[in-house]
């Protein structure tokens, strides 16, 4: 059973940084992506970057160089740094690990608030 568990949130001024974290318990997949998902109260839920077990990655245009997504496989976590950020990234923030037909599995999600 694959487990994940997130850490990072926070308030932060605008400008600011924040580094997400997703610690992930389990086996993968030879094939996997894992994701980084936001929403923001009253829209749906986005994509804000993904990296797939090929090496692929990528990030939503309105996040593109401010945000990085990476991994420690390691130490089995994720990690989504948020750097200048702004008001509208102020969302719950979620890590999916999507293991193909193994499944898609979810963390609790983290808040990031980015406000004076």
């Amino acid at each position: 059973q694959v487990q994940l568990v997130e850490s990072g949130g926070g308030l932060v001024q605008p400008g600011g940084s924040l580094r997400l974290s997703c610690v992930y318990t389990g086996s993968l997949t030879r094939f996997y992506t894992m994701n980084w998902y936001r929403q923001a109260p009253g829209k749906e839920r986005e994509l804000v970057a993904l990296f797939t077990s090929g090496g692929y990655v990528q990030e939503a245009d309105s996040v593109k160089g401010r945000f990085t997504i990476s991994r420690d496989s390691a130490k089995n976590t994720m990690y989504l740094q948020m750097n200048s950020l702004k008001p509208e990234d102020t969302a719950i923030y979620y890590c999916n690990l999507d293991l193909g037909s193994m499944g898609t599995y979810w963390g609790q999600g983290t808040q990031v608030t980015v406000s004076s």
